[in-house]
Formats: C-alpha cells, structure tokens, sequence
C-alpha cells in the first residue's frame, strides 16, 4: 500500500490539474462525478466531493440514473483554498476535489480551486453546464473555460424532442418554455410562479 501511496503521490504532483468536464443536462455529468470519485478513493487517494443546488437537495450529489453521493454543500461563504490548506498535511495529503454543478460557483472561487491545483497539487474535477436558459454563460463556468488545464465536452449526447442533437437548457413553468427570469433556478421544484422545470433541446426549437 505505502509502496503505490508513494507513487501515486509522485504521480499527482507531476500531473495535478484542473478538468471541467460539461455537457447539457443528461449527458451524465454527476453520473461521470460520481463514478471519479468511487474510482480514485478505490486506490487510496483522498478526496472531497462538493456540490451546489442539486435537485436531491444540501449535500448530496446525485444522478437522474439514482447514484448518490454524500457532498459538501458549498455557498458563496465557501473558500477552497482555506479549506485546502486545514485539510491538506505532509502525512495525509489531500488528493482530489470533485466540484459538481461548478456553473454555480462564483470566479472567486474558481480562482481557489485553481490555487488548490497550483500550489498544493491537488487534482479538481469540476462538472457543469456551460450556459444557462437564456443561451449566456454562467460566472463559474465562464471562469472554467478561462482557466481549466483540459475541457471535456462529455460523449454522451442528449437529444432535443425532434431528434436533433440537444445543445441548449430550456426552462419551463408549468410546462411552458420562459426566456427571461433569475439566472439560478432549481429545476423540479415549485416556485412562486409554478413548477419549474428544464428541457434540452437542439438551437433550432430553443431560438
């Protein structure tokens, strides 16, 4: 064990990176966060996973395929680095974040997590969707493009109602198509004005 600890610890140091993988809703996103994390805590890397506004609710990333993952809540108070530095030691070095719905991150915070791969070696996955239903990109997500070492555009495509390939979020309420509203708005949940929900579809039926 301390003989691949000492490796893998080499291995992390020499290749630390900041990875935003995105994608429209049900392209896998969490599916793919959650599979990260089974797969580096396996071989003794340790890890963080955090998320923000998931549909399951505070602290807990989840899957439309019905994986969850117990997570660290983050608000705008979150600072990652500081949280970096109080985890992170010589004898239990800290080894990965995993950053689930990372568009609602603030840049602040993108910023952190770029320091955290910077200076203290730690390996940041982050997960999200790029623009949000009104075709404009989310802060965290703009940020990522900024800074990511490597962008993966996920594989698995989702498909707009007509058949095409889905490339943009649709809000709906009461399951009418809105193009103006908050930026941030949980989906399947009951607002104010009706049921909020989200649809993909291709440019073409979202202009």
């Amino acid at each position: 064990f301390w003989v691949r600890r000492t490796i893998a610890t080499k291995a992390r140091k020499i290749m630390a990176e900041l990875v935003f993988f995105t994608g429209t809703m049900d392209c896998g996103k969490s599916t793919l966060a959650a599979q990260l994390n089974y797969t580096h805590a396996s071989r003794g890397r340790r890890g963080i996973v955090f998320t923000r506004n998931d549909r399951a609710g505070a602290g807990v990333l989840s899957s439309r395929l019905g994986l969850e993952v117990a997570a660290v809540e983050v608000t705008d108070a979150t600072d990652f680095f500081a949280l970096a530095l109080a985890e992170n030691s010589k004898e239990n070095p800290m080894d990965f974040f995993i950053c689930d719905e990372a568009q609602f991150y603030t840049r602040d915070q993108i910023n952190q997590l770029a320091h955290a791969v910077d200076d203290l070696d730690i390996d940041v996955f982050a997960f999200g969707i790029a623009s949000d239903f009104r075709t404009e990109l989310f802060p965290g997500s703009a940020r990522l493009f900024e800074l990511a070492d490597r962008i993966q555009v996920l594989q698995v495509e989702a498909l707009c109602w007509c058949g095409r390939r889905g490339t943009h979020n649709a809000r709906t309420i009461d399951g009418v198509m809105v193009t103006e509203g908050e930026q941030v708005a949980v989906g399947d949940t009951v607002g104010d004005s009706g049921v909020v929900s989200y649809e993909v579809l291709c440019r073409r039926h979202h202009m």
